[in-house]
């Protein structure tokens, strides 16, 4: 997981997910330029459309979210507030109950 964080082009990863990450990287930062010949790059790594418009959909909520909460002034979580979420998150998941 640090690898990833720290660079996932050099993380131990599948090449299939790093072609994945690169394109998140591309919708967060320059949405308007993706192209067909980017989805069908993911096609080649081996991800199907419902997958590539899952990591769009995921990649467009956390760039929302980030943005609202950035522009509202909504504090950062604590320390605390984090280890608590993640804790809450590996045992649920991200799905809501």
């Amino acid at each position: 997981m640090d690898a990833v964080l720290d660079d996932y082009r050099a993380a131990p990863i599948p090449e299939a997910e790093k072609a994945l990450f690169a394109f998140v990287e591309k919708v967060t930062a320059c949405c308007a330029e993706v192209r067909q010949q980017d989805i069908d790059r993911l096609h080649e790594a081996g991800w199907a459309d419902e997958a590539i418009l899952d990591a769009v959909l995921v990649c467009a909520l956390f760039n929302f979210y980030n943005r609202l909460v950035d522009a509202t002034g909504v504090p950062p979580l604590s320390e605390r507030g984090h280890a608590e979420s993640g804790r809450r998150i590996a045992r649920e998941g991200y799905g809501m109950r």
